[in-house]
């Protein structure tokens, strides 16, 4: 299977059921009914609650703005002492936490936009990296792997195959075979799951 490539500027946003925010979907599998794993990108325009997704396992990283800070409350917490503040920026390591998890979002300086890895179970083990300069990966067989270039593009190396992925593009492709993969870009993601 060769890449498969998504441009940000191509993909309809979809508004959230509270107004705070909009959503476009780069890449679900599958691609109709209910997804196993599924990336967006998210611009939030004012604090407010995350939906829920129960059996989920998410990772969520800020693309621009000031930042974010999330307080997530396990379905197991009963009371405020269970509660986990995160603040997250650009700079940072994305964020995994349970997506059925009571997730509250305060934006620190205004809006911000977000990149979402959602993984339903059966496609874990899964991770996703944020890249500054330099990443090798040794990425194994019968793997979901896709990059994301924030704001500016990214070279990507895998195997032999030399890749270039501009600014607001995802690409990725299903392995059936371990692959040899370099990265380097001043802001990118790197994902990999299960499947």
């Amino acid at each position: 299977m060769s890449w498969r490539t998504v441009h940000l500027a191509d993909v309809p946003a979809t508004p959230w059921r509270n107004g705070g925010g909009l959503t476009r979907e780069l890449a679900a599998w599958p691609a109709q009914g209910a997804w196993r794993w599924r990336m967006s990108v998210a611009e939030v325009s004012a604090s407010g609650p995350f939906s829920r997704f129960d059996g989920i396992t998410r990772w969520f990283a800020v693309l621009k703005g000031a930042g974010v800070a999330l307080t997530v409350r396990t379905p197991s917490d009963s009371d405020d002492a269970g509660n986990c503040l995160h603040r997250l920026t650009a700079a940072e390591s994305p964020l995994c936490f349970d997506g059925g998890a009571a997730t509250h979002c305060d934006l620190l300086g205004g809006p911000t936009q977000d990149f979402n890895l959602m993984v339903h179970g059966d496609c874990l083990p899964a991770r996703m990296v944020r890249v500054h300069g330099d990443l090798n990966v040794l990425a194994g067989a019968t793997k979901i792997v896709a990059i994301y270039a924030v704001d500016s593009g990214a070279s990507v190396r895998f195997n032999e195959e030399d890749l270039f992925v501009s600014a607001g593009t995802l690409v990725w492709r299903s392995l059936t075979k371990a692959a040899t993969v370099h990265i380097r870009g001043a802001h990118v993601l790197w994902m990999e799951l299960s499947v």
